[in-house]
């Protein structure tokens, strides 16, 4: 890892207005390695040079051939990938693991050439939608509470909720890190022991543990929507890449810009 530098790399006036320079954290957050937030953290810690200086600037512009690095590894901005996968059963939300179990990362291994990390997490027998990008503004933003992401599951229980039950879902469950709360929850026509529940929160295991409060067993746990984004079509173990559509109906939900006015940013 660099070693923090007294100096800082500067630029002039003139350089800073030409049009095709890049903020330096835009630049190092579309090689895929970190949101625009997390890339300010390393250029405050001094992690970051250009052209072999370090730069602690935070409103610093790079400039088409220069050579910039982060914790002493080359970058070069990726195009952006956004893949939506169906995950199956016994499968861990991370990108490697090391007991050598299968991961999200295994069933899209040779999807792209680019780097691509999960949106968020599932548990390991929790099936359904993940999201898998190399966009870190998009994925900061998507797993931040503020913006009140929707996450829709579908939720076979040991046996049916009475309407009580459903009603303390609506209302509010209390837990040991807070009180937890259905946006939305209707039970299944014909599966009585099957509710349809939606949550603007994603709190680890939050709807097992809100089941578990009400003293039932969750025996399947599938999340069918997330945001504009649904299951339908999409078999289990397979994935997809979004269309340009969903890309921007997604940025648009947490405040980015459309794919066509990235790269006048």
């Amino acid at each position: 890892m660099p070693s923090r530098q007294a100096g800082s790399a500067r630029q002039t006036p003139s350089t800073r207005e030409e049009p095709e320079t890049t903020r330096l954290n835009k630049y190092i957050a579309h090689a895929g390695i970190c949101s625009r937030r997390d890339a300010d953290t390393f250029i405050s810690e001094g992690k970051v040079h250009v052209n072999g200086k370090v730069v602690t600037e935070l409103g610093y512009q790079v400039s088409p051939g220069d050579r910039i690095t982060v914790s002493g590894q080359r970058i070069e901005p990726e195009p952006f990938v956004y893949i939506l996968m169906n995950k199956p059963r016994d499968t861990i939300t991370t990108t490697s693991d090391e007991k050598g179990r299968k991961t999200v990362m295994d069933l899209v291994e040779n999807a792209t050439g680019q780097r691509v990390y999960p949106v968020g997490r599932l548990d390991r027998n929790t099936t359904g939608l993940i999201l898998l990008t190399n966009d870190g503004d998009l994925a900061n933003r998507l797993m931040h509470p503020s913006y009140k992401v929707r996450k829709v599951y579908d939720v076979e229980t040991s046996r049916m909720l009475t309407d009580d039950e459903l009603g303390k879902l609506r209302v509010g469950i209390p837990l040991e890190d807070g009180p937890a709360k259905a946006y939305r929850i209707t039970r299944h026509p014909q599966f009585l022991n099957v509710v349809t529940l939606s949550m603007h929160e994603g709190r680890n295991r939050i709807v097992r543990r809100m089941m578990e409060a009400l003293g039932v067993e969750v025996l399947s746990l599938d999340r069918v929507g997330y945001g504009p984004l649904q299951k339908k079509g999409l078999r289990v173990g397979r994935w997809r890449n979004l269309r340009k559509a969903e890309i921007n109906e997604l940025r648009k939900m947490v405040r980015l810009l459309p794919m066509d006015r990235l790269d006048r940013s």
